[in-house]
């Protein structure tokens, strides 16, 4: 851990190097999803079988993420860091050139196991380089690149598949991937690794068990209906038993890869929460918006890409206030103030229908950006500051592992109650169309041409009313997403401030060990 005053040799390139790491992997997480459509027709798979691509990658990365901070001590931070990071770069290469459907899951499965470790051992680089008076620039950096990578993936991955074709939104990581892979090798200290560690290979099993069954749950929910089908059922069963079990033997056994003392920071355990719900709000309502200006509001999937832009301009604007912000006021009063504006740019959303001004959505979307970044740059800070330096590594991978999960729970609910409530919403909406509506009575135009007893009249009426259900639908989400909101801002009153000296930690003997994550 850096002391206050004391300079980092070539800090500014291994932020560079860091950073392009975590934006290859935050880009990764959505920049696949436009290209689907194409995939699709190029690899000859059905709808089901071609949302493998993203499945295979998002389950590799979270089954892998919580055994990073072990990895880093055993092997090195460095030599782990530049292993991850080429094995992505070469496995996205691979994915590129994927001739048929099971080539390109078994390579999205390498590149989400090699991409897993790229946001924690950067975020934990990065909180080692730089000194406590300096910790909230460097996160601003830092959440830069996890922020606007999954807002700018569909935008970036929308123009390459329209430009050349699907497969260079793999091969746009290989020139970053260089770049990042020579400034660790030449910039990085070197770690040395203690080759005496053993790994907890029951306490990884039944973690892998648990998060991969819920990953596969939550992914496959929607598409069987949920809990009407036995394989839900049974990967809900494997999920909550792989977890029950993973967190007895951490508690009893005596050298679990997983510390217990990590959940015992009450900073940590509350901002874990807090970046559960903040990735929540962010990934479902990307996932939202993206089909609902396509959808309803008829733009282009490239101008609906820009027309998202906005929030990430917003994000990068808060962070930037938050990180000088943070040795003047109290963090806690920060991230209120972020979780109030995005509780109301949501409220705002769940208000719109199609013909949403440009003005609007864009005012709404920087406003609700901005509320993001106040959270994301204190939040990250704050886990950290009373959190012992030793314990980061496995600290940077449960936040890592809480991003996932609340990001795949999100977008599952958020999914599964849109489909619900346009179903319910249209059985309503169908129940007012009677022959004595009087839009429908008499010998009018309107009438003639919603006749339900003709069989255009009936397509276009049920037309019409599908689309007033599906607005409907989406504001009931956006209005279900304002209510995350509250239970964070309880969890600030829990948090400890972070005081202007440094965590305790840092007051540390220097005979405690500086290389634990």
């Amino acid at each position: 851990m850096v002391a206050v005053g004391e300079k980092v040799p070539h800090r500014a390139l291994i932020t560079m190097a860091a950073m392009l790491s975590v934006l290859m992997q935050a880009l990764d997480s959505t920049i696949a999803n436009v290209a689907l459509p194409y995939m699709q027709g190029s690899l000859s798979a059905s709808f089901d079988e071609i949302t493998w691509v993203l499945t295979s990658y998002v389950i590799a990365a979270a089954i892998m993420t919580a055994p990073v901070g072990w990895m880093a001590v055993r092997f090195g931070r460095k030599r782990l860091f530049i292993a991850c990071l080429a094995g992505f770069t070469i496995s996205s290469m691979l994915c590129g050139a994927a001739q048929s459907l099971g080539q390109i899951v078994a390579f999205r499965l390498m590149q989400g196991m090699c991409g897993a470790a790229l946001v924690p051992l950067s975020q934990a680089t990065m909180l080692d380089i730089y000194p406590f008076e300096r910790r909230a620039q460097a996160m601003a950096i830092f959440g830069m690149g996890v922020m606007l990578g999954p807002i700018l993936g569909p935008t970036l991955g929308g123009y390459l598949t329209e430009w050349y074709n699907w497969r260079w939104v793999f091969y746009v990581n290989l020139p970053f991937g260089i770049l990042a892979i020579t400034g660790l090798a030449l910039f990085m200290p070197k770690t040395a690794p203690k080759t005496e560690l053993r790994f907890d290979w029951t306490g990884f099993a039944v973690l892998a068990l648990g998060v991969g069954a819920l990953q596969l749950m939550l992914d496959r929910g929607q598409s069987q209906d949920w809990f009407s089908t036995r394989e839900i059922i049974v990967e809900a069963v494997l999920a909550a038993l792989g977890i029950y079990l993973f967190i007895v033997h951490m508690l009893t056994a005596e050298k679990p890869f997983l510390a217990p003392a990590v959940f015992r920071d009450r900073n940590f355990v509350c901002c874990m929460t807090l970046m559960f719900s903040v990735q929540i709000v962010l990934m479902s309502s990307s996932a939202l918006l993206a089909p609902y200006l396509q959808n309803l509001a008829g733009y282009p999937v490239s101008t609906a890409g820009l027309a998202m832009a906005p929030r990430g301009i917003g994000t990068a604007a808060g962070m930037f206030l938050a990180s000088h912000l943070a040795l003047r006021l109290d963090q806690r009063k920060v991230m209120a103030c972020g979780l109030l504006m995005l509780g109301w740019s949501l409220h705002v959303m769940s208000g719109w229908t199609p013909d949403i001004s440009r003005q609007e959505l864009t005012i709404t979307l920087v406003v609700q950006g901005f509320g993001m970044g106040l959270v994301f740059n204190p939040m990250t800070v704050v886990a950290f500051t009373t959190l012992a330096p030793s314990l980061r590594g496995d600290a940077t991978s449960m936040q890592a592992l809480a991003r996932n999960v609340g990001a795949a729970i999100g977008i599952s609910v958020t999914t599964f109650m849109l489909a619900r409530s346009v179903q319910a919403e249209h059985a309503d909406l169908a129940a007012t169309v009677t022959p004595f509506h009087r839009l429908l009575y008499g010998s009018g135009a309107i009438a003639q041409w919603l006749d339900p007893s003709t069989s255009h009249g009936a397509q276009l009426l049920d037309r019409i009313i599908n689309r007033q259900a599906e607005i409907i639908a989406y504001a009931n989400d956006y209005r279900m997403m304002c209510l995350v909101v509250v239970p964070p801002l309880l969890l600030l009153l829990l948090m400890r401030r972070a005081n202007r000296h440094g965590p305790q930690a840092a007051q540390a003997p220097a005979s405690a060990p500086a290389e634990a994550d």
